[in-house]
Parts: structure tokens; sequence; C-alpha cells
């Protein structure tokens, strides 16, 4: 079979979709509830300070070969970016401070994204290698371009295949009984 990389946002398990900082009138819901690439005027703010943390859960274990982060405000884009994979729970603690590898906080990637990246919503290439079985794809926003109080992304994408095998659960019910 070849390796095909289709966008993985239709693999979301929405109801398992967090992001802390974000501000309440603009939700990470509201650019990724459809499954997939916002191409509205509806994007994610942060809140307090730039820093984001995403959770995006998928509803079977996916192989990620590439993400792509889509700012129209150049100086809000994401800049520095820390990935986590396949953590039940993540809060700012565990993530900051620690440089890619197996330290603080199980960093497998940290990416520096080019201002033209953002802008233009080009993907970014990961280790592969490093993930290949990811259940849940945990986005740490660290810093944005321009050194501003709040970040904003207004779309995310995620490339690679589903794993063969694994199938989605999350729509199946305990029957009664049995």
């Amino acid at each position: 079979m070849a390796d095909t990389e289709v966008s993985l946002l239709e693999y979301l398990d929405l109801s398992q979709l967090t992001c802390l900082n974000e501000s309440p009138e603009h939700t990470l819901k509201s650019i990724v509830a459809d499954k997939k690439r916002n191409t509205g005027g509806a994007y994610v703010l942060s809140d307090a300070d730039e820093q984001l943390l995403i959770t995006l859960p998928f509803n079977q274990t996916v192989k990620i070969r590439s993400i792509a982060l889509q700012s129209a405000s150049a100086g809000q884009g994401p800049r520095t970016v820390r990935l986590v994979i396949n953590r039940p729970a993540l809060a700012f603690d565990d993530v900051e401070g620690g440089a890619a590898g197996e330290g603080k906080g199980g960093v497998v990637q940290e990416l520096e994204l080019a201002a033209e990246d953002v802008r233009e919503g080009r993907k970014v290439p990961l280790r592969f290698v490093r993930f290949q079985s990811v259940n849940s794809l945990h986005i740490f926003v660290v810093s944005n371009q321009g050194g501003e109080d709040e970040t904003r992304i207004d779309a995310i994408d995620v490339f690679g295949q589903p794993v063969m095998g694994t199938r989605d659960v999350s729509g199946l019910k305990k029957v009664e009984g049995e």
C-alpha cells in the first residue's frame, strides 16, 4: 500500500478536544469543528498571554507526517511550537522549559516556524519516526512571531495516515443486559 498523506482532521474526537488559555470568544472548536481545514472567518485567540496548549485527540491511531498552522495576523502567528503525543492530560507546567527529547513533559519535537510558513499555512514536516502511533497530539505554542500579547491561529491541519487495523470506537455504546 502506498503511503498516501491525507488530512487527519476527519479523525478528530471533538468531544475530547481542549485548548488551554483560549479566549472565550475565539475557541479552538470554532476552527476544527467541521473536521476540515478552516477557510472561514473563525480563529482561535490566546487569552492571558501568547501561549496556547492545544490537544487534538484522534478517534483512532494515526501516523503524522506534517502539520500546518496558519494565521492571518503576521505578528500573532505561532513561532516556537513544542509537540507532545499520547498524554491523557497536559498542563502548561508539563511542557514549559523542556526542549525536545524525553525530558520535560515528553516533548517529541520543537519547531521554529517561519513567518511565511504561518502566513501561507504551509505543511511543516515532522520527524516521522517519532509520530508512528499517535492517539493524541498536543501543540504547545510557546511564542509568536512578533512577541505580541496574543497568539492567533486561523487554521490547523495535521497530515499523515490512519494506522490500518485500528478503528473508530467512539460511536459504540454499551447495550443493556449484555
